[in-house]
């Protein structure tokens, strides 16, 4: 008997831990790292964050079945908010082909979307499939 609510207790809590975990994926969150190093500029420079507009920087690769749906929102998105002063840029990586920006950015899994400001500052940091409107929410305030 002992054994059994043992065993509860440990699958509940295991339940607890899974429910947490993927509460936080897909929501965009506030950047938390932004080591401004000249290698990072020089990497997001490369990529095509500039600076000069806001950008959606986000990995994706071939074997990666959840950045199709990236693609999707992020193109969406971006594409609602071309009219704008300042329209965002839609920028997709491909991890494989290029892993120094993944390291410098500390990209852990796929897929992983990044939202820059027109300073070319890192603003969000999006971990899974975004939400379109959370991406949108934050993007519209960078635009004008």
């Amino acid at each position: 008997m002992i054994e059994l609510v043992i065993l509860a207790a440990v699958v509940l809590a295991a339940v607890a831990v899974g429910l947490l975990l993927r509460r936080n994926q897909g929501r965009v969150r506030p950047a938390t790292l932004d080591p401004e190093t000249a290698q990072r500029a020089r990497l997001l420079d490369a990529a095509g964050v500039t600076g000069a507009t806001p950008a959606v920087l986000h990995f994706s690769a071939d074997w990666c079945g959840p950045c199709d749906a990236v693609r999707r929102v992020v193109a969406g998105v971006t594409a609602d908010l071309s009219d704008s002063p300042n329209a965002p840029r839609d920028i997709e990586i491909d991890i494989d082909a290029d892993p120094a920006l993944a390291r410098e950015l500390n990209v852990l899994s796929l897929p992983t979307t990044f939202v820059f400001d027109a300073a070319g500052k890192e603003r969000f940091r999006i971990s899974g499939v975004p939400k379109a409107g959370d991406l949108r929410t934050a993007l519209e305030p960078l635009t004008v």
